[in-house]
């Protein structure tokens, strides 16, 4: 048999601070969900979070006498913040854009990103200093270490920035697509 005090003091706050780390790094992860537009995913996750949240409050409101339980509700929540952002960045799910700007040619570097597989768009324009190149390319998150690996490598001092893309059209194949023949006016044939 626990002793009370063991139970009360040491297995009730861990339980509490575990408990805490589980809902909000689940609450983190159906943020993301939502921001990504998962809206099957996001509502099951939701689920496992207020369950597990109502677990841990409701153990804290029994033991209000105890400040150990609620130093473990504080604790677990902060820990979870981390734990969720760190999940979340092994994750990695979703789609990026990487803009880059250069002052210098940006060909070798073009031509380098398109012989790895990735798209790219670019465009001439006119900075403060100058003529740059601007570049597109529309990634899987998981790809940004890679980019970037390979910019620092032909241009380190570009300046670029990247943003979350809700949804992106097309695929991220490496074959140039086949035009589409059969749609609207422009799929007959010249006579």
């Amino acid at each position: 048999m626990i002793p009370v005090e063991v139970q009360t003091y040491v297995i009730l706050p861990i339980f509490i601070f575990f408990a805490r780390i589980a809902d909000v790094s689940f609450g983190t992860l159906r943020i993301i969900f939502i921001s990504r537009g998962l809206k099957y995913l996001a509502p099951i996750v939701g689920f496992f979070e207020i369950s597990i949240w109502l677990m841990a409050i409701s153990q804290v409101l029994t033991n209000m006498g105890h400040y150990s339980a609620f130093l473990a509700y504080a604790l677990g929540f902060a820990v979870g913040n981390f734990v969720g952002i760190l999940i979340e960045e092994k994750v990695a799910m979703g789609v990026s854009v990487i803009r880059i700007i250069t002052q210098y040619s940006a060909f070798d570097l073009i031509e380098y990103l398109k012989s790895s597989g990735f798209r790219t768009t670019s465009t001439e324009a006119q900075g403060q200093f100058g003529n740059v190149s601007i570049i597109y390319t529309v990634i899987k998150r998981k790809q940004i270490p890679e980019v970037l690996g390979i910019l620092k490598e032909y241009n380190p001092n570009a300046f670029y920035t990247i943003e979350d893309v809700r949804s992106a059209g097309g695929s991220f194949a490496q074959v140039a697509p086949k035009p589409v023949r059969g749609v609207g006016r422009f799929s007959r044939k010249a006579k």
